[in-house]
């Protein structure tokens, strides 16, 4: 194909769409290939006209970023010299062997692996994941994990970015792989402790895990057992198993009702049991201690959760009597139960917190905090194999502190670091700043925001700054290290973080007060914190990058539609901005399960209407807008590829300047991106590039 130099110009084929007596066109509906889902299982299948399309638009993007091509090298090798490349996680005991991954030189993949505990010389290399992604553009190993003998190791691997999984079993006695190979299945599954049985999950037509299966090695896969079916295409299934390992649990769940099955994982043959009926606006989380069931709730209008108990014989929620209440302003974001003690993970006013609680058969409590120091952290509990353990393992990380891997004494309280993450580079945190700043919101909440910065950057507002936030699904941004980022701040730009509503850094009502009809407090939110922070003098106005993914690509979408005033330029990695429409198609995968989310225009006029007043692909206007780059999967089934390309495309016929607006669309991945560790890099740099381009920041 010839190699076009200037921005491509998709066709308008308009398209009428009417919803509630209202009539919408849609120009560039044409980009959704019609055989979409075939097309995420095999990318080979889009149609040449949209494939044209999108490969011409990477090229316009290769062609505009030509000049950056030297930097983006530099900037790759830059991001690589900070991974140690021969690295190891913490070997995990579990019985008689210690289970760890490592990475070597020059290879992009881990390698899972264990030792003979007391012999860690005597290594035995699992699964080489370098060896088995050879032969493909992409690879994903979405979980591994070994039977509690030790006798065999399964894993789920994704070829396609398509998140579609196949589960694989080696045999570790014989060193072979098996024939039992199941595909199209969810990337989670468990290991019953009979340790021939294995539990999976199937996705629909339509990309939705709906069925969980049971699997006897050995065995024909044709004949495996339907254990559960869930027919609402609202719910997705999950599978899970107590921190005991007595109880496999599947839960059911959208994004405000959960309900669980239980069954015995010593007896996997036994039907699956229902905990207790779902109900609308009640979830429910539960695990197993000592002959009774502890369950996390919102239940009783706690939104914030609490746990609550119950015999293994009662479970239906008349039978759940309160075992801790958190205090208010304390979020319960979950627990973990080992024999002698409860781990409860919380989050008070942005920072969260480790509590450590001892198990005693008096009423009285005894229970500690994990303290630190610093004014802004994530910390990161790891739940390890064993049940009966005097050690918590837990992760710390801070903006300028890499990420510290410590063994905690639960009675002693002592701490041991067993590893912190080395950057080969060097990194000197005393360089750093990090601060913790609140900014009053239209309606005078507190809105909390993270800061790193280099310790010698002018704060006189001349310094560039990004601005990053996300503000959905009460996914909560962590104050945590990214030896990325430092590509950017040594070069004088501020990295912020907006937590905005629509996140649960500030509780279960930060959440609830950023969607559905409260949505727009979450753009609110971030252009007050772009107000203050120049206010503040941290940089100035058009002088700041918004930074978004995924539904933070939606925010970016949004906000830009609203001030594009403020921004110099505007990252949207793979956003949902074409939010209207995709609400309205039951047939996409995520949609029916996403309405508890955004609402449903398809069955309210109120919801139609909310969603529209913001979506971004339906709020484009004729204004100067900034530089844009904006990144795609084909095989995304979370953000389907025609959702940045339709907006990419609208922006183009409408925008009065004369800005940068280019698209990415890796034709080999998905939601994710790449999947090599190094390869994944290199989108950084370009992004990174870009930056440095519209800053005139190119040395």
């Amino acid at each position: 194909m010839k190699k076009i130099f200037s921005p491509p110009v998709a066709k308008k084929r308009p398209v009428s769409l009417t919803l509630h007596n209202r009539e919408r066109i849609d120009e560039y509906a044409w980009l959704k290939d019609s055989n979409w889902q075939g097309v995420i299982k095999n990318p080979e299948k889009l149609s040449s006209e949209i494939r044209d399309y999108l490969k011409a638009e990477n090229q316009y993007t290769e062609h505009t970023l030509k000049d950056t091509s030297q930097l983006q090298t530099e900037l790759f090798k830059e991001l690589r010299s900070r991974i140690k490349e021969d690295d190891s996680s913490v070997p995990e005991k579990d019985g008689d062997y210690y289970y760890y991954e490592r990475y070597v030189e020059n290879k992009q993949y881990p390698i899972f692996c264990r030792f003979p505990a007391g012999k860690s010389e005597l290594e035995e290399v699992l699964l080489d994941v370098n060896v088995t992604a050879k032969q493909y553009s992409y690879f994903d190993i979405g979980d591994a994990g070994h039977s509690s003998d030790h006798k065999y190791f399964a894993y789920s691997a994704d070829t396609k970015g398509s998140e579609f999984y196949t589960l694989f079993i080696l045999d570790l006695e014989k060193n072979e792989l098996l024939t039992d190979k199941i595909i199209n299945i969810q990337s989670e599954f468990v290991w019953a402790q009979d340790n021939e049985t294995i539990f999976y999950t199937t996705l629909d037509e339509n990309h939705r895990p709906d069925k969980v299966f049971r699997h006897k090695i050995g065995t024909n896969i044709k004949n495996d057992h339907l254990v559960y079916k869930e027919t609402d295409p609202g719910f997705f299934v999950s599978l899970d198993i107590t921190e005991s390992k007595s109880y496999i649990l599947i839960s059911a769940h959208d994004h405000v009702t959960s309900e669980v099955y239980t069954i015995d994982a010593w007896y996997p043959e036994k039907d699956a049991k229902l905990f207790a009926e779902r109900e609308t606006n009640i979830e429910y989380e539960v695990t197993d201690h000592n002959n009774k069931f502890l369950i996390v709730t919102n239940k009783d209008d706690c939104e914030d959760y609490k746990i609550m108990q119950t015999s293994f014989l009662e479970t239906d929620k008349e039978n759940w009597t309160d075992y801790y209440i958190p205090p208010q302003g304390v979020l319960l974001r979950g627990i973990y139960v080992f024999k002698n003690y409860l781990i409860r993970s919380e989050r008070v006013n942005g920072l969260p917190r480790i509590v450590v609680v001892e198990f005693r058969s008096s009423k009285k409590i005894n229970e500690h905090n994990i303290t630190f120091n610093e004014e802004a952290y994530e910390l990161s509990v790891i739940p390890g194999y064993e049940y009966n353990c005097k050690e918590l393992r837990f992760t710390y990380t801070s903006m300028t502190t890499p990420i510290e891997t410590y063994d905690y004494h639960m009675s002693t309280r002592e701490r041991m670091l067993k590893k912190r993450q080395q950057i080969p580079s060097g990194h000197n945190p005393a360089e750093y700043i990090t601060r913790r700043l609140f900014a009053t919101s239209h309606d005078n909440e507190k809105v909390p925001i993270t800061l790193l910065y280099k310790y010698d950057t002018p704060m006189d507002g001349s310094a560039p700054m990004l601005l990053y936030a996300y503000g959905s699904y009460g996914s909560s941004i962590p104050a945590s290290f990214s030896s990325n980022r430092l590509s950017l701040v040594d070069r004088g730009f501020v990295y912020a973080i907006a937590h905005v509503r629509g996140g649960m850094e500030k509780g279960y009502a930060w959440y609830r007060n950023g969607k559905l009809k409260s949505k727009e407090n979450t753009f609110k939110d971030y252009i007050t914190c772009a107000e203050f922070l120049i206010e503040q003098k941290f940089s100035r106005k058009n002088n700041v990058v918004v930074h978004g993914g995924s539904a933070g690509g939606m925010l970016v979408g949004a906000v830009i539609n609203k001030r594009s005033d403020l921004f110099k330029a505007a990252i949207a990695d793979v956003p949902f901005v074409d939010v209207l429409n995709t609400m309205s198609d039951i047939s996409l995968p995520l949609t029916p399960a996403e309405w508890p989310e955004w609402g449903n225009p398809i069955n309210s006029e109120e919801d139609y209407l909310t969603i529209h007043a913001y979506s971004p692909y339906d709020n484009i206007i004729n204004q100067d807008y900034p530089h844009i780059l904006v990144t795609a999967g084909l095989t995304d089934p979370r953000v389907t590829y025609w959702e940045p390309a339709k907006w990419v495309a609208k922006l183009r016929a409408h925008k009065t300047d004369n800005n940068l607006l280019i698209l990415k669309t890796n034709m080999d991945a998905g939601h994710a991106g790449a999947s090599g560790r190094f390869d994944y890099l290199k989108e950084v740099a370009l992004m990174y590039a870009f930056l440095l381009k519209v800053f005139d920041m190119i040395a």
